[in-house]
């Protein structure tokens, strides 16, 4: 499994407008199209209105990296930069049954 967070800051209420189009476009298509993809959520932040979460899980390292090929994801990774100020990416490791 292969899983990632990523946090977008956006510049303003109307690049929040923006940029939610072009997430939940995005999100739709890699859910009808991506069957390596096990999660893909888009979230807005509730006590901060210029943020948004992803959340993403792929079945395993290699359908991310099919997920950055498609057109679809280079299509948002062209655009989002128009509304957003910050990007920060955390890839997450999962902890193993057991683990304290």
């Amino acid at each position: 499994m292969f899983s990632l967070i990523a946090r977008f800051t956006l510049a303003s209420e109307a690049a929040a407008r923006g940029f939610d189009a072009l997430a939940v476009e995005l999100a739709s298509e890699v859910l009808r199209s991506e069957p390596g993809v096990l999660t893909y959520l888009c979230h807005a932040v509730a006590d901060d209105p210029l943020v948004r979460v992803f959340y993403e899980v792929y079945r395993d390292r290699e359908a991310f990296e099919a997920h950055q090929a498609t057109v679809h994801a280079k299509r948002f990774f062209a655009a989002y930069e128009q509304y957003a100020s910050h990007l920060h990416v955390d890839i997450l490791t999962p902890l193993e049954a057991g683990t304290p």
